[in-house]
């Protein structure tokens, strides 16, 4: 049994980790409200974007629209945008998105190459000896739309210079506090149908209306395509952003619970030894005074 210094330094240590697990707890919780908001904010523009998107790529003469809508007759090599963070205490936020990205890739007999967003999901794919293209961690903790377009970039424009035939993001949806689920969404090239979900990214109006567009629908679609395809990759970043503090905070809540039951169990282990500690005393007391009552001559 450990002694009662030893226990008191123990449950101290205790006490001084449950404090900072419940700080980070508290700035987590403040980021969560920030990011959500932000995320609400932008997703019904970006929603909004999508079906634009989708509309546009159902007008006739699709085949002449843009490359960004084109599927390849063969696809060769994919590249997949995995949105980690930069910084670990979050449960199991990124062990899960890495996981599920690899065993979703590994039933695709095609190579794959990837670019990190986040310290957390570069550090992983490189120990797992995957073929890392880009790296974009250090984003601010509210990521604006002019921090996050050089993904865009980068992606659309592999893509056009047809160094990768599919483009997918992969990233964790809010859903709430409790839920976040790992998704993986093909980006390039867009997709056309029609979802019943008004919530689906791929969702749109079931319209087959023709509509003309000014200035030109083929100047317009090489302004507005490759821009939408960046708002997606942002909207999606939020998600994850949202999605990695409400991890965190759960992960702290979690963390401070589990100390403060520690520190209880540590506690009442310590009052036992010091009530022994005190009993054992009296008794040498009582001993003594016993010992000393019988050797006083009569």
């Amino acid at each position: 049994m450990s002694s009662a210094r030893e226990m008191r330094l123990r449950i101290q240590s205790i006490k001084n980790i449950a404090q900072v697990t419940k700080a980070l707890e508290t700035v987590s919780a403040s980021k969560v409200r920030r990011s959500t908001n932000s995320y609400l904010a932008a997703k019904p523009y970006a929603d909004k974007a999508w079906k634009l998107l989708v509309h546009l790529a159902r007008q006739p003469g699709r085949s002449s629209t843009h490359p960004l809508l084109l599927e390849r007759p063969r696809v060769k090599k994919l590249l997949a945008v995995i949105v980690s963070s930069d910084r670990g205490l979050s449960g199991a936020y990124n062990t899960n998105i890495i996981r599920h990205t690899l065993e979703h890739f590994a039933t695709i007999d095609l190579p794959v190459d990837y670019v990190a967003v986040g310290l957390k999901g570069r550090d992983m794919l490189i120990r797992r000896r995957k073929n890392v293209i880009a790296d974009f961690s250090g984003l601010p903790p509210a990521p604006s739309f002019t921090d996050v377009s050089a993904i865009g970039r980068l992606v659309v424009d592999d893509f056009l210079l047809e160094l990768y035939d599919q483009v997918f993001i992969v990233y964790t949806e809010f859903v709430s506090i409790l839920r976040q689920n790992p998704v993986i969404r093909k980006l390039l090239p867009l997709e056309v149908m029609y979802a019943e979900d008004v919530q689906s990214l791929n969702s749109t109006h079931p319209t087959h209306s023709v509509f003309i567009y000014e200035p030109d629908e083929h100047e317009l679609l090489d302004r507005i395509v490759p821009r939408f395809t960046a708002v997606q990759i942002y909207r999606c970043i939020l998600s994850a952003s949202a999605s990695e503090h409400a991890s965190r905070m759960m992960a702290m809540r979690n963390a401070t619970d589990n100390a403060q039951e520690l520190m209880g169990l540590l506690q009442l282990e310590y009052n036992n030894a010091r009530q022994q500690t005190i009993t054992n005393e009296m008794l040498d007391i009582i001993t003594g005074a016993e010992a000393l009552a019988k050797a006083q001559p009569l």
